[in-house]
């Protein structure tokens, strides 16, 4: 299992549609995740920046990086670019981490 952390931004005052867009989540996008060999994913908010936290544990990479080619997280994307900064392809601008410590 891979486990990935990357952070992106939510603009202020747009938290809690954020929230609410995710609550729940399109099944179409949830059946492309799960396809994809995402396990566990999770996004944190930081309420006082508007930073985002996102984790998730997937299968492989590639499998993870195909995501992006779907139709259904780019409709996703487009869906909530009024909510978040963005690439020109819609993409939100995001920032991977490197893991330095799991206690497994």
């Amino acid at each position: 299992m891979l486990r990935i952390g990357f952070r992106m931004s939510v603009r202020q005052g747009a938290e809690q549609e954020y929230e609410a867009r995710h609550n729940p989540i399109w099944p179409e996008l949830e059946q492309v995740l799960k396809r994809h060999g995402v396990q566990n994913y999770s996004i944190f908010l930081d309420p006082t920046t508007g930073d985002l936290f996102g984790y998730a544990e997937v299968t492989s990479r590639e499998e993870w990086d195909a995501i992006a080619q779907t139709p259904e997280c780019q409709k996703w994307w487009a869906h909530m670019s009024d909510l978040m900064p963005t690439e020109s392809d819609n993409r939100p601008v995001s920032k991977e981490l490197r893991e330095v410590f799991n206690l497994d």
